[in-house]
């Protein structure tokens, strides 16, 4: 007859938890334009990396919107001057 021992329970493995992972940052920086304006709205999506993804959209969003003005500032001409008619 050969005795049988019973198998201890197994320990779990703390990274084998299979609890979402906490935000990392990507690192990535994005390059600058030269629009001051631009960079600015650009640099806002540096706190993704300290967000939950439930959190991004309400950056990228914002980010869109501030782009977008942007974009939109440049159809905007300046009135024209008008003309010195002196002689």
């Amino acid at each position: 007859m050969s005795a049988a021992t019973p198998e201890a329970p197994q320990e779990r493995d703390p990274a084998e938890t299979h609890e979402p992972a906490g935000p990392s940052p990507l690192g990535v920086a994005p390059e600058p334009t030269g629009h001051p304006a631009v960079d600015a709205h650009l640099a806002r999506l540096a706190e993704l990396d300290h967000l939950p993804a439930d959190g991004h959209l309400e950056v990228y969003e914002d980010v869109h919107r501030g782009l977008r003005a942007e974009l939109t500032s440049l159809d905007t001409h300046p009135a024209p001057r008008p003309h010195d008619h002196r002689s």
